[in-house]
């Protein structure tokens, strides 16, 4: 294209390109200096001018982020934070993986400031005082020093860092709940999309959108059973039920209150009273995941330009693809995992493929049949979990 200067029409804004720039400095130099004038790349005239494009190229990119940034759908990083809180909500911030830890010892020992090493050279915090009880033992969350989804699978969690006379040994036996990082924009932008249902017609929708603009919640899906019996999920009849990752209880059940109709039960195994303006209290129940753990087999045939690292990019890229699933009831296809798997590598010149891929809860017989979660179920991937064997 020609050069233009830009402008503002009904479709948006228009500028011109780097190219379309450094052409018409070209022809502006020529029609000053002569037809004449040498003004190829390797000219020091010629990188002169390129300079002039390369700054005013810059500038029109920045107008346009400017530009962009007016709407929740084109903005990016702070331009978007700022237009959110318009819909009342926020980005979440990146949260620590936790775990339960058994601590043993000698009775009455009191650890203080602990910290506990995991196999993988992560650090996790104890509180800052745990006392071993009479039985030699005791039970105490600890919580990673590194944000994001950092896993640890049962018994990973066992190294004492800070030596206390009386403290002898620490595992973990269940695995880690993994944190999460810093919200994507993407992610962000499908929530806050979600979050404008709140002033919508209907109530379910309010609650919806309420629940998922709560800071801290990654996941979320509300059930509902305006029915006279008990439906095929074990629901309650008049009834909604909500299944949130992420977030703190009190902001979840605060939002389930206020949102949901007159006569509906607020189901759910976690249970916070809220206390209304008259000082009744109401009982508001929800739940919190249950994970499930899959086992993945993926066989690849490595080809031309196979390296190593690629290993570890398909790893990542499954438990991606499993912790970015929707949450309850759902018949997850295995033959699903081809996709992730694959998108690691430029498919255009391919260095490797994929011959067959299993799957399973974790624990159980690999296959490829469908895995089936429940209601309150959400898959979780680790890739601890995901075995790649390279032929």
């Amino acid at each position: 294209m020609a050069y233009f200067a830009p402008y503002i029409d009904e479709t948006g804004l228009h500028i011109p390109s780097y190219q379309d720039i450094i052409n018409d400095l070209i022809e502006q130099a020529r029609s000053i200096f002569g037809q004449d004038i040498y003004l190829e790349p390797d000219s020091q005239d010629y990188q002169y001018i390129s300079t002039f494009a390369v700054k005013m190229s810059d500038t029109l990119q920045a107008i346009q982020f400017a530009y962009d940034s007016r709407g929740p759908g084109t903005a990016i990083g702070s331009g978007l934070d700022g237009l959110i809180k318009l819909n009342g909500i926020a980005r979440s911030p990146a949260t620590y993986s936790t775990a339960v830890e058994t601590l043993v010892g000698t009775p009455g020992t009191v650890v203080t400031n602990g910290v506990i090493q995991d196999v993988s050279n992560y650090y996790w915090n104890l509180p800052a005082s745990v006392t071993i009880e009479s039985g030699g033992t005791v039970n105490a969350t600890v919580t990673c020093q590194n944000s994001g989804p950092i896993a640890a699978n049962p018994g990973d969690i066992n190294i004492i860092a800070t030596p206390t006379y009386g403290w002898t040994s620490v595992a973990n036996t269940l695995a880690a709940i993994p944190g999460t990082a810093v919200e994507a924009d993407s992610k962000l932008k499908s929530r806050q999309a979600i979050s404008t249902a709140q002033p919508s017609l209907t109530v379910l929708e309010g609650t919806k959108g309420a629940i998922a603009g709560v800071s801290g919640v990654t996941r979320s899906k509300v059930y509902e059973n305006d029915t006279d019996s008990t439906d095929e999920n074990g629901l309650p009849a008049h009834s909604i039920t909500a299944l949130v990752e992420g977030g703190s209880d009190a902001d979840i059940a605060g939002v389930i209150f206020k949102k949901k109709g007159p006569g509906c039960k607020a189901n759910g195994t976690t249970v916070v009273d809220i206390t209304d303006q008259f000082g009744d209290i109401n009982s508001i129940g929800f739940y919190r995941s249950a994970y499930v753990d899959v086992d993945v087999v993926i066989n690849v045939l490595q080809l031309t330009g196979y390296q190593t690292q690629m290993t570890t990019n398909i790893k990542t890229a499954i438990a991606a693809f499993l912790n970015a699933m929707k949450m309850g009831v759902n018949d997850i296809p295995v033959n699903n995992l081809y996709g992730p798997a694959l998108s690691v590598q430029d498919l255009s010149a391919p260095v490797f493929t994929v011959t067959s891929i299993t799957a399973a809860r974790h624990g159980e017989v690999q296959g490829t049949t469908d895995i089936i979660t429940v209601f309150n179920e959400a898959l979780r991937g680790n890739t601890e979990y995901v075995t790649v064997n390279v032929s």
